[in-house]
């Protein structure tokens, strides 16, 4: 009898989408530098020279690991926005969206926040993710506004989005080491700590320090 393993045929993209899930669980449980291919081909039950085949060396295949978590959150978040709601409506439904994708990709949000954050070249990709997710919420925050008749500098704009994006992605970690914890609960803490702010602003009341003697 033969003992050389054999591997049910699939199409391409199912092959490939198959060692993406395998490569996300192994990148997030070992990090990068620690990850092997050896492994990554066993929990997707291929060869290596599969896995090198479809998707090149290890450093290829982290990026497309990447791009495609990231791809998946952005059309998750993009998806949920309806553009005819009230703002706070749409940055609910938005955040909410952002949290339950990390709770039911825990793993891809480990890949993305916190494996490619300190590794070159992954973390200027993960810089330009995150970018395009601020524009995102900028451009919320400037239809927001200009619903309601009022204009804000565009550094205004930008401050604030980069404030709700990062308190966002820290609750998100906070949610992804905690499985018991609801996503959509942690979008409603959002809501309740940064529509606080972000509502008060767009009302045009804001907190000034109080003059100081130096």
């Amino acid at each position: 009898m033969s003992t050389t393993p054999t591997f049910k045929r699939l199409p391409r993209a199912v092959r490939e989408q198959q060692m993406l899930d395998a490569a996300v669980k192994v990148f997030s449980r070992r990090g990068f530098h620690a990850a092997s291919m050896d492994e990554i081909a066993d929990e997707a039950g291929i060869s290596k020279p599969m896995v090198y085949a479809y998707l090149g060396s290890k450093e290829e295949l982290f990026t497309a690991c990447l791009h495609r978590e990231g791809t998946r959150l952005m059309e998750a978040i993009v998806g949920a926005v309806v553009p005819d709601l009230p703002f706070d409506e749409r940055l609910w439904r938005g955040l909410r969206a952002f949290f339950r994708f990390v709770g039911a990709h825990r793993d891809g949000w480990a890949v993305l926040y916190r494996q490619a954050r300190g590794e070159r070249p992954f973390a200027d990709e993960l810089a330009a993710m995150r970018s395009r997710i601020i524009e995102v919420v900028a451009g919320m925050l400037d239809r927001g506004l200009a619903a309601e008749g009022r204009e804000v500098r565009a550094a205004e704009r930008e401050v604030m989005a980069y404030a709700l994006v990062g308190a966002s992605e820290s609750l998100a970690d906070w949610l992804a080491d905690h499985p018991d914890a609801d996503p959509d609960g942690m979008a409603t803490r959002m809501m309740n700590f940064g529509w606080t702010g972000a509502g008060s602003m767009l009302a045009g009341h804001q907190w000034r320090p109080p003059p100081v003697d130096d």
